[in-house]
């Protein structure tokens, strides 16, 4: 930033911090007051998660906009996707949803579009923001008078429910009557993904077992994380006690979803990437497919053999959008649960993905288990193994030196991604702690994984 200050709840993508130390009312107001002065919209939608603090942190967002001259499209408690769909259906100028997601209790924060929901990160904007409300913070007396380029013009507020609209769109993904009854588990962790799935179940064939199913911002089955292997059990459980055909389960603003076999095993994100795809593929074909490069060989693999272009793209949700924008792709897909759509405006859902495996049980009539199965045959995994180190960029470099002379490619793409003949890893810092992160696949030998998996951790915990 151009000021040398720094606010502590902006992040990379999104606005996130402790309610009220980092984030409160009056701050959330001065972000509202910014991102009007930087986009200039005419008319906003702006929606809210579950949380205990969302809805008057939404008011507060709404204040900044109006008092800027915005006319705020107000959608109510949603999900994420939710303020996406509003934003490119209704043709609006921005979206904002209030929600930190699968952050602990205490947080809250906010994502930012602009229109057909382009995501505002820090490098398309959001250091902008944070910028001018450092600005305001520094200036003296009532910021309301002292904003600059405020012609004092009031906007106005509109109460929209969208979410029927955001149904129908929704149902467009399957075909409603070719699905078969199955049974379903579905786990909304008291997040939002509760009432949508109670629309749905109108024009659905399915069985729904719900558990968690009440929208509850004090979360009393702990805060909805599902990447957590620890949050994993009560799907799992539920799933074997009910004889269910699938479980899945979401975070809070229900971006993201995860999918449980029928035996109650967790599918790991990767497989999804490479069955969801083979469908977009069917829809679009020939299409790019965008990926992460943190585990790679199973979807190139099924993409090639569909027909499709599969493209590497950063992790990270502004990345993927971006790059699926310059190339048109059908889908992107990242192993950290997050599914990408080209006809939900390039943006992730977690309501899309487990419509289309359902679809694909129903058409194959085969078990998750069977349709995933061979595939974790072919590249079993380690899964995503994170490190707390002292010095995270020094560990890398031992990685560098020790695989990267005999490697068959040496790739910096997105950390450091190694890839020999039988197996390849990935390794990369996070952008917001001392952690680092690990993945490796091999080529269908689970003793080279494991010797490999070990062999490396020593490498980065030596370093």
């Amino acid at each position: 930033m151009g000021s040398g200050s720094h606010l502590e709840c902006f992040k990379a993508y999104d606005v996130r911090g402790r309610v009220p130390d980092e984030l409160n009312p009056a701050m959330v107001e001065l972000i509202g007051r910014a991102y009007a002065q930087l986009i200039q919209p005419k008319q906003v939608a702006v929606g809210h998660d579950v949380r205990l603090t969302s809805s008057e942190l939404a008011e507060a967002l709404s204040r900044g906009l109006t008092d800027s001259g915005v006319e705020v499209v107000d959608i109510g408690m949603v999900g994420t996707e939710e303020v996406y769909h509003a934003t490119f259906s209704l043709g609006l100028d921005g979206g904002i949803m209030v929600t930190a997601s699968h952050n602990p209790r205490d947080y809250n924060g906010m994502k930012f579009t602009r229109d057909n929901a382009r995501p505002i990160s820090a490098d398309t904007g959001l250091l902008d923001i944070e910028e001018a409300v450092v600005e305001a913070l520094k200036r003296e007396g009532n910021v309301r008078i002292g904003w600059p380029g405020s012609d004092g013009s009031q906007g106005s507020i509109s109460h929209v429910n969208t979410r029927l609209n955001y149904v129908h769109h929704l149902l467009t993904y399957v075909d409603v009557g070719k699905l078969r009854p199955l049974k379903v588990v579905v786990n909304a962790g008291n997040g939002g993904a509760g009432p949508v799935i109670d629309l749905l179940e109108r024009s659905l064939p399915l069985e729904f077992v719900k558990i968690n199913h009440t929208p509850d911002g004090s979360f009393p089955a702990g805060v909805p994380n599902p990447m957590l292997p620890e949050n994993r059990a009560a799907t799992a459980q539920m799933v074997l006690a009910a004889g269910a055909d699938l479980g899945i389960a979401w975070d809070g603003d229900f971006d993201r979803c995860f999918f449980f076999d029928e035996h109650g095993e967790f599918v790991e994100g990767y497989y999804l990437v490479g069955l969801l795809a083979e469908r977009a593929l069917k829809r679009h074909p020939g299409a790019p497919i965008i990926h992460d490069p943190r585990l790679v060989w199973n979807t190139v693999e099924l993409v090639k053999a569909a027909g499709g272009v599969p493209v590497v793209s950063k992790s990270g949700h502004a990345f993927i959008k971006e790059k699926m924008r310059a190339v048109d792709a059908a889908y992107g897909g990242e192993m950290s649960a997050h599914h990408y759509f080209k006809e939900f405006s390039y943006c992730d859902s977690g309501m899309i993905p487990w419509l289309q495996v359902v679809e694909a049980m129903s058409q194959q009539g085969r078990p998750l288990s069977e349709m995933v199965g061979e595939r974790i045959e072919r590249y079993p995994i380690s899964g995503e193994i994170n490190l707390t180190l002292s010095d995270s960029a020094r560990a890398l470099s031992a990685v560098r030196r020790r695989y990267g002379p005999g490697a068959l490619s040496v790739d910096e793409l997105d950390g450091l991604s190694i890839e020999f003949q039988a197996w390849r890893l990935n390794v990369r810092t996070s952008n917001t702690e001392p952690v680092v992160r690990l993945n490796l696949e091999t080529r269908g030998d689970k003793d080279l994984l494991q010797t490999k998996t070990q062999e490396v951790l020593d490498t980065l915990e030596r370093a």
